[in-house]
């Protein structure tokens, strides 16, 4: 694929998936084995997972954000990979593993280098604002 088609499915990727929670579309844009190279602190890190796992991933975020957005920055594509830089929102309504929901409402930073066999993303390593997220939900004090 040249590089702005692959700019072109990873957006319409994270819009349908992440953004909207639609997986009509799953097996049109995620591989049938996705691994997850670099994530620490998300459950799936270091896993392999199929299309079954990937949705279960997104909507354990989706369940603790029901309004979670990302907003894509920066797309650069080289290769089989294409580089995002993203804004992520959305509001704590629900549990994570140690945190309770808090109501609040939060927007971090991060980059994710996608990985893409074919047409299909197949793979992430990716590194976001933890601590900002954290001291938004108030649990870092200054």
């Amino acid at each position: 694929m040249k590089n702005r088609d692959l700019k072109a499915t990873l957006s319409a990727f994270m819009e349908h998936l992440w953004n909207k929670g639609d997986f009509s579309q799953i097996a049109t844009y995620v591989a049938a084995e996705y691994a997850i190279k670099s994530d620490p602190g998300d459950p799936w890190d270091g896993q392999v997972i199929d299309h079954a796992g990937f949705k279960e991933r997104v909507l354990f975020s989706r369940n603790a954000f029901p309004d979670l957005r990302f907003d894509l920055e920066e797309l650069i594509a080289e290769g089989d990979r294409v580089v995002a830089s993203w804004i992520m929102s959305g509001t704590h309504l629900g549990d994570l593993p140690g945190l309770p929901a808090t109501g609040k409402p939060f927007a971090i930073r991060g980059m994710t280098i996608y990985y893409f066999k074919g047409d299909k993303v197949c793979g992430h390593w990716q590194a976001y604002d933890r601590l900002g997220f954290l001291a938004q939900m108030g649990v870092l004090r200054g």
